[in-house]
């Protein structure tokens, strides 16, 4: 047989992540069209990225449990459906309010669409093309943040934030039926009770992992999601000219997605977590200060998608280690842990715009991920107590053969 049919079924479903991340994404793109059409502060818009990102990390698990014994590709299309509809409220939307609920309705079909996927994506495949495939998956959302989003900021200005919510739900649906005529029928996998989703992140040293994605998720997305008007007060640009920046985001985050996957393949995780980490911190300093001129931004946002990308594959490898039979549910948590960061980021982002200004997000961010750094590297690898005199082998969580994992199979943005 050939790679064909793998790589056509495999493309639909990046297709579909495609459409869920650029769902979840583009508020930051369209942040001036809302506050204009709906008369509302930047910080007030910002909360419509809480709402998505808080629906989606309490609803992954939850109908996770919930939709366990669905065919996979039914739950697939209604995953998308179930965006699509959220978009096309937020398009139909009279106000804050509804355009607030219909942001979490579409997080529902998001949650449950993109772990399946990855998922799905594994069983369709044979074993040695299972991590580009699940890599391949996720290379949709980083899709999302390099064309998704610059397009949605372009498009906001002439037609408004509605028709590029609608366009959205339309990409949506074409998603769904693509998956319903390309792929066959997926038995689901043994269904696992809620509980035991959480009980595996008991070890102290993969609590540790998840709180570092929260922090740096919430330092990442509170400077992303007020990126314009942080990027007017450095350099003086707006409108197209920053829906052009992001795309150079977009593209250091495709290379910090590959980068990370290939130094994690080669050092493990605690040497590229800790330096992506640190780099990450330095940009972030460096934003304000640097970011002055078109040529300054759009350099600092290049390393800036860089950096950030880079950290899901160190982080994914290091759960992987922790979890061993139980790796899957660590990395749903992970997924949570990064909607959870990604919720949060709206409220420290808005706080921090209305009392000291949008030069002031990118160092205080700087503080979160040194925080999840400090704690990722003195409790990310740190032995239980009742294990530090085992071999180190028995507390590396598994050996050589678990941590050749699909490091580059991300749960989403970082």
């Amino acid at each position: 047989m050939t790679s064909h049919p793998y790589a056509s079924r495999t493309s639909v479903l990046a297709l579909g992540t495609f459409a869920v991340g650029t769902s979840g994404y583009v508020v930051a793109g369209l942040l001036p069209a809302l506050t204009s059409e709906l008369h509302v502060s930047a910080a007030t818009a910002a909360q419509l990225v809480t709402a998505f990102a808080i629906a989606y990390a309490i609803g992954s698990p939850l109908f996770a449990a919930v939709t366990g014994r669905w065919e996979r590709r039914t739950l697939l299309v209604v995953a998308l459906l179930v965006t699509a509809l959220g978009n096309a409220l937020a398009a139909l939307a009279p106000g804050y309010g509804l355009l607030f609920a219909a942001r979490m309705v579409t997080a529902i079909g998001a949650a449950v669409f993109t772990p399946a996927a990855s998922v799905v994506a594994a069983e369709l495949n044979p074993p040695e093309r299972r991590g580009r495939a699940v890599a391949a998956v996720f290379g949709g959302l980083t899709l999302a943040t390099i064309f998704g989003v610059p397009l949605g900021s372009l498009l906001s200005a002439p037609l408004g934030y509605r028709w590029v919510f609608a366009l959205v739900a339309v990409f949506s649906v074409a998603g769904a039926l693509a998956i319903r005529l390309a792929l066959p029928e997926v038995a689901p996998q043994p269904p696992v009770p809620l509980a035991a989703r959480f009980t595996v992140a008991r070890d102290p040293r993969a609590m540790a992992v998840l709180v570092t994605t929260v922090l740096g998720c919430t330092a990442a997305f509170s400077v992303y999601t007020f990126i314009t008007p942080v990027l007017d007060a450095t350099a003086g640009v707006t409108g197209t000219t920053v829906s052009l920046l992001l795309l150079c985001y977009g593209i250091g985050g495709a290379l910090g997605n590959y980068a990370g996957g290939r130094a994690t393949d080669r050092w493990g995780s605690r040497r590229p977590l800790l330096v992506v980490i640190s780099g990450l911190t330095v940009v972030l300093v460096a934003l304000p200060l640097l970011a002055t001129t078109v040529p300054g931004a759009a350099v600092l946002l290049l390393l800036w998608g860089l950096t950030t990308w880079s950290f899901n594959p160190p982080v994914q490898h290091r759960l992987i280690e922790l979890g061993g039979r139980d790796a899957g549910l660590l990395l749903s948590l992970n997924a949570s842990a990064i909607y959870l960061g990604v919720g949060l980021s709206g409220v420290v982002g808005g706080v921090v715009l209305t009392h000291s200004g949008p030069t002031t997000l990118p160092p205080a961010a700087a503080a979160l991920t040194a925080i999840g750094g400090l704690v990722v590297l003195f409790f990310g690898w740190r032995a239980p107590a009742r294990d530090r005199r085992a071999p180190v082998s028995a507390t590396a969580g598994g050996g050589a053969g678990q941590s050749r994992c699909p490091s580059t199979s991300q749960s989403g943005p970082g």
